[in-house]
């Protein structure tokens, strides 16, 4: 329990995964062949296990994970084939089950990250999935580098050089898991919202319309999972690498982006200008996850009342992308600092992890661009240019 606890992004990854998945119950525990042990919970429904606290490790569903060592999901138990019958649902009360395995660098299951909740969910999505086994990797990544650090930090003969390394693998973890909290929410700001909607319009015409913008978010968001793990590796290479593709159009992306944002904040007004007529030499994916952190920068910081300003073109061999809102300007001090992670402008207790802008940099740099800041006291403009 102290070795998770000391994990400190422990409480994002438990916010996380009960956000992907919608369930009531998050919890990473140890098990063993003859114990069950909650490390760190998420409870929502009261379902009344602390920290410390055991389940009778033969009455889990954990207990046979930890034998094979695979995933289990169950979106209802009471139409699951292979779970209809089991004891463990009708012990604790759950009709929702998603558990992942937390293997340890030797192969052994040190415990598992399991979720639960008493109404169905619908679990086996691939960006749902792919997510909850990396937040399961992503533990027991840092429980090894945490058994390290502590090994080095008791050698008297450990050179400073490998404690520096093993701090910066540990910071780029919790980078990581920032970067799934971060960019995962405008998509499913834009799900929440688009799936409310078509509540209201099942039996109206907008319905198929409404569905395909919830659609194209949640491909947006596998697209999100799926690109992460590059990131990372970019960060410990010394850069992100990229993967550019001048066949396929970048304007869909963008003019995609703004409707997931229209959708998820119908009371912001945004009004677009977009001019793309030369193919763009980029990575389309990650050319959307800086437009949307842009204009997720706007939505949050600017103004409400007054429009954003979204304008992008292609001339003369350039792209040029802008993002302007109305708001108080940012100090010269903060604009200094603002492509730094877990920076958050002039405004430090704003929701957000501080990780949108130095993402956005990132990408910029990757494709050998610039982005730059200017604020007045009666606009703020983000601008980015790149070589077409």
């Amino acid at each position: 329990m102290d070795a998770v606890q000391q994990i400190g992004a422990v409480p994002k990854i438990l916010d996380l995964a009960a956000r992907i998945t919608g369930m009531g119950f998050v919890a990473i525990a140890r098990v063993t062949s003859d114990q069950w042990v909650c490390c760190a919970v998420r409870d929502s429904i009261a379902f009344g296990l602390e920290p410390g606290g055991e389940l009778r490790v033969e009455t889990t569903i954990c207990n046979e994970i930890r034998q094979h060592g695979n995933t289990v999901v169950i979106d209802d138990v009471q139409t699951d084939g292979a779970f209809r019958d089991h004891p463990t649902p009708a012990i604790y009360g759950f009709r929702s089950y998603i558990s992942a395995p937390i293997i340890l660098i030797d192969g052994s299951v040190w415990g598992t990250l399991c979720a639960i909740d008493p109404t169905p969910r619908q679990l086996r999505k691939p960006e749902i999935l792919t997510t909850f086994q990396l937040l399961a990797e992503l533990i027991a990544a840092q429980l090894e580098l945490n058994q390290r650090l502590e090994r080095s930090q008791t050698d008297l003969h450990a050179s400073q050089a490998d404690l520096v390394d093993e701090r910066k693998t540990a910071e780029l973890r919790e980078q990581f898991i920032g970067v799934l909290g971060h960019d995962l929410r405008n998509p499913l700001a834009a799900v929440d919202a688009g799936m409310r909607i078509l509540l209201k319009n099942l039996d109206t015409g907008r319905a198929p319309e409404i569905a395909l913008g919830v659609q194209n978010a949640v491909h947006r968001m596998a697209g999100i999972v799926e690109n992460v793990m590059d990131f990372a590796r970019g960060r410990l290479g010394g850069g992100l690498t990229i993967k550019r593709d001048a066949k396929q159009p970048l304007t869909p992306v963008l003019e995609q982006i703004i409707a997931e944002f229209r959708t998820a904040w119908p009371n912001v007004r945004i009004n677009s200008s977009i001019r793309i007529v030369e193919p763009i030499d980029c990575d389309r994916g990650k050319m959307g996850q800086l437009f949307s952190n842009l204009l997720g920068n706007a939505v949050a910081y600017g103004d409400q009342g007054r429009p954003i300003q979204v304008a992008a073109k292609t001339l003369d061999g350039t792209f040029d992308l802008t993002v302007s809102n109305e708001g108080p300007p940012i100090s010269e001090k903060a604009l200094a600092n603002l492509f730094k992670p877990y920076t958050r402008g002039d405004r430090p207790s704003q929701q957000g992890l501080g990780l949108g802008l130095y993402i956005a940099s990132q990408i910029a740099q990757a494709h050998g661009g610039k982005l730059s800041a200017a604020s007045t006291p009666s606009e703020t403009t983000f601008s980015f240019e790149m070589p077409v």
